[in-house]
């Protein structure tokens, strides 16, 4: 088993690696919509309390997907050998008709089976995570 992990996506907010090979298999851990190098989340401002100003849903489903295509891609695999993708929505309701929009976008060419969960909060304020797993050589 090897890790991966790349300044070139948002760091982890634990002790844990982006992604991890095992046999032709990259397990990737959940992936959010922060930017690297920080801990912006496109689409969101919030105030000094906390309170949301401005939120975009799909300005954070672009991020996701940008950050997932980088984990890929500096592990030694690519968007088109996704497998599996399970997503994590904060609300379901407001958030799943856009995010299926732009999910067609994205895999109108490679289609991974695909799970989708609604939950209750992630551990920064973001609206979205994936968990993937994709093909590696």
């Amino acid at each position: 088993m090897s890790q991966f992990s790349t300044d070139r996506a948002p760091k982890p907010v634990g002790l844990y690696p982006h992604a991890r090979k095992v046999g032709n298999l990259l397990f990737l851990s959940g992936v959010g919509p922060r930017q690297a190098g920080s801990d912006a989340i496109p689409g969101l401002t919030t105030d000094k309390h906390g309170n949301f100003i401005e939120f975009d849903f799909a300005a954070q489903c672009h991020s996701v997907f940008k950050n997932v295509r980088t984990i890929l891609e500096e592990s030694g695999s690519s968007w088109d050998k996704l497998v599996d993708v399970t997503v994590f929505l904060v609300d379901m309701k407001r958030d799943f008709q856009t995010y299926n929009k732009i999910y067609a976008e994205y895999f109108k060419d490679n289609q991974p089976c695909r799970t989708t969960i609604g939950i209750d909060a992630l551990p920064t304020a973001i609206a979205i995570e994936l968990k993937c797993i994709a093909t590696i050589d």
